[in-house]
Parts: structure tokens; sequence; C-alpha cells
């Protein structure tokens, strides 16, 4: 083999002010967790959906120029019209104005029923699974009681005792709504609580307070949000059904669930008075579903930073 000769060869020599640049910018876990949410087309399709129907749940009963009890006995069980978007019901009252305002009602329920859920079930949990001892082993016998019985049975119990409207409602999906939130939570905690990071802070005195508060809970926040995303379809539903049995809204207030219904007297005959209603529920849990699976992946702390 021929000896190589130096000339053949240049020294470059070394870059320091390249070799210590940093080639991609520093993100907190919130803005990478939106960077990779943007790249999931169907949570953002989603996303927008859930917004629009928002928008439109505020705005549009506002420009209809009907009201949500506005009967008109000349203009029962219209199709789709110019003077009727969605047509009308058995009570000539008009579906577009309905619809959104029962969107109003159903949204705002699996909303605040979800929040609320989620939060008794991270303070329970969380504290179960911090301190473990009695406290967890009381609690934890209550969940596991209360896991082994329907939760449907339950909150129509609580609905024949509290009565129909908004707030029994909202009550009586709480009252066992937050068992799988304090089941996820306590073994996330005491998952966390031995490791190396929480160790630390504890052999400096910090108060556990300030641990969880400080330590625990951001590790946690992005599954709970990613939940609460998943968990507010469920509640929809559960309100709907429990309207469409009798055991929900009252007139003259409405919901998705009251609309259906009303609607299902009349499949045969006229059946968009049911499509209707049934439709923005099935969208409306199709969007939240795409959105909580997009949240999932943006939130998995393995994922960041591989794309």
């Amino acid at each position: 083999m021929a000896e190589l000769n130096r000339d053949m060869f240049v020294i470059r020599g070394k870059d320091t002010a390249r070799m210590e640049s940093i080639s991609r910018p520093s993100l907190s876990f919130w803005s990478d967790a939106w960077r990779r949410l943007r790249k999931n087309k169907s949570a953002i399709i989603g996303m927008l959906i859930v917004v629009i129907y928002a928008i439109l749940a505020i705005f549009a009963p506002m420009v209809s120029g009907y009201t949500q009890s506005q009967m008109d006995a000349q203009a029962r069980n219209e199709f789709i019209s110019a003077a009727h978007w969605l047509g009308t019901d058995s009570m000539g009252r008009d579906m577009w104005t309905r619809i959104w305002m029962g969107a109003r009602v159903s949204l705002s329920i699996g909303l605040i029923s979800a929040v609320l859920n989620a939060c008794v079930g991270a303070v329970i949990g969380g504290l179960c699974g911090y301190y473990g001892g009695k406290l967890d082993m009381i609690v934890m016998r209550i969940v596991d009681l209360l896991y082994g019985i329907p939760s449907l049975i339950i909150t129509i119990l609580v609905m024949m005792v509290l009565g129909k409207g908004v707030a029994p409602l909202i009550v009586a999906m709480c009252v066992v709504g937050w068992i799988g939130t304090c089941r996820f939570v306590r073994g996330e905690v005491y998952r966390l609580k031995e490791q190396e990071f929480v160790m630390a802070a504890k052999v400096m005195g910090i108060p556990d307070f300030v641990i969880i508060i400080r330590h625990i809970i951001p590790n946690i926040m992005g599954m709970l949000v990613t939940n609460l995303c998943m968990a507010i379809p469920g509640a929809i539903f559960q309100e709907a059904f429990l309207s469409y049995i009798g055991l929900g809204i009252t007139p003259p207030d409405c919901s998705w669930g009251v609309i259906c219904k009303e609607g299902i007297q009349f499949l045969r005959y006229y059946p968009h008075e049911i499509l209707v209603p049934g439709f923005f529920i099935c969208t409306t849990m199709l969007a939240l579903n795409l959105l909580g699976n997009g949240l999932r992946d943006a939130v998995d702390p393995k994922l960041r930073g591989t794309d």
C-alpha cells in the first residue's frame, strides 16, 4: 500500500462556537406538547370541531330569530328549509335554536362534571398515594366497594333522590365519577414519590405541600389533562342517556338527550328530528376522543425530543 502523503489532507481545526451552539431551541413541556399536537391532523380537526360547536352554542341562539320554546302550529315537523335551517319538531319549534341551546346544557354539564371529577379524584388520589398508611387503606376500600357497583345504577338512584335538573345531574355524575381519576393519580403519585428528585427534596427539608405542588403535580398534569379530555365525551353521553330516559333535564330547558327523546317518537315519519341531535352528539364525542388521543401522544414524556 502506498504511503499516504500528508499534503493530501487539510487540517480544518475545530469550530468551538459551532460545537457549543444549540441546534434546537429550548422548549418548555407545554410548548413542546403544543408543537407535537399541531402535527397531529386528526387532533387538530377534533379541536376545531369542539371550538366551532362551542362558539355556535354561545352565539347561534342569539341570531336565530327564535327561542327554544317558541311554537308554530303551522310549521310542525318541517324538514330543513331556509326559514328553519335544521327543520322543526312536532310542536313547531325551531331545531337550529334548540340544538344550540341544548349544546349549552350538554357541553356545560360534560365539562363541569369532568372537571369536578378530575379535581376531586386528583386530590384524594394524591393524598392517598403520597402519605399511604391507614388513609390509603380506608379510601381504597371505599373505592373498591364503589367500583364494584355499576356507576349508572348509582347515578340513577341519586337522581331519583335529588330530582331532575342541571345541578342534581352534575352531583349525581360526580358521586362515583372521581373513582377512575383517583386510582390513576394514586398509582402515579405512589411511583413518583420514590423517585430520586422527590427523595432529594425531602432530604433538603422541603415541606410536603411544596413537593406535591412543585415536583409531583407537574409530572402528572399532562396525563390529567388527557384524562379530562377523554372524560368529557363520557359525561356528555351519560347526560344524554339520563335525559333520554327522563331523569335528566326537564322542560322548558333542553339538551341533546331531551331532543333525542322527543324525536324518537317520530323516527319513521320525520327521522330528521332524531338524526340531527344524534349527529351532533356523535361528532362531538368523536372530536373529543380525537383530541384526547392527540393530547395523550403530545404529553407523553417518552416521545419528547424524538421528532
